[in-house]
């Protein structure tokens, strides 16, 4: 059997406080009883939560797109930047001025 992640433990444990408090909050139960069924059910949650963590984040060899090999690919080929003249440059400066 594989060992919790860290994802597990933070996604579980969130779940776990967060649906706690608003349960409670919503409930407004006040009861030993109400506050023991709101707690298991939040348990319930965030054991539900942390177990669907890694299905969520997982892709296997299959899922991955095929790609060509690099040795397939032709090389892009950029264009040189065009030579400007010194006459044109100094034009340009000229009229600056």
């Amino acid at each position: 059997m594989p060992r919790p992640t860290a994802a597990q433990f933070a996604y579980g444990s969130c779940t776990v406080i967060f649906s706690t408090l608003a349960m409670l909050l919503l409930s407004q139960t006040s009861s030993g009883p109400g506050v023991a069924l709101v707690a298991v059910a939040a348990l319930a949650l965030g054991l539900l939560v942390a177990m669907t963590v890694p299905l969520l984040g997982t892709r296997t060899a299959t899922d991955a797109p095929v790609r060509g090999l690099a040795a397939d690919r032709e090389p892009v080929r950029i264009p040189a930047p065009a030579r400007v003249s010194a006459g044109a440059a100094e034009s340009t400066r000229g009229r600056a001025a």
